[in-house]
């Protein structure tokens, strides 16, 4: 069984920053990529960011590029999200979401954890 369980949301000002992780069981990373998904409120769904397990292969959205990282721990167990120079308009309550690397990019995926709320205030 997939579980993924974001954590790290939060409250901050413009120019700040945030740690989003993301602690991951039951996905094997040779077949899934990992990533992130936000959805702001009256907005569609944005694919930020997502990782391949098996190649290492990373995407960033153009809106968060330069500005967000993604990464892995040594034991594939936990993926973060290294959010600086926030800006209002990431306000969004972003999911930690396993699916295919694609599928992800265009804010897809098999398998969604609940969300946890980012408020980046002006």
């Amino acid at each position: 069984e997939v579980q993924l369980q974001a954590s790290g949301g939060g409250l901050v000002q413009a120019g700040g920053s945030l740690r989003l992780s993301c602690a991951v069981s039951g996905v094997t990373f040779d077949d899934s990529a990992i990533g992130w998904i936000r959805q702001a409120p009256g907005k569609e769904r944005e694919g930020v960011s997502c990782i391949s397990g098996s190649y290492g292969s990373t995407y960033y959205a153009d809106s968060v590029k330069g500005r967000f990282t993604i990464s892995i721990n040594n034991a594939r167990n936990t993926v973060y999200l290294q959010m600086n120079s926030l800006k209002p308009e990431d306000t969004a309550v972003y999911y930690c979401v396993a699916g295919g690397y694609t599928d992800l990019i265009f804010a897809q995926g098999d398998s969604w954890g609940k969300g946890t709320l980012v408020t980046v205030s002006s």
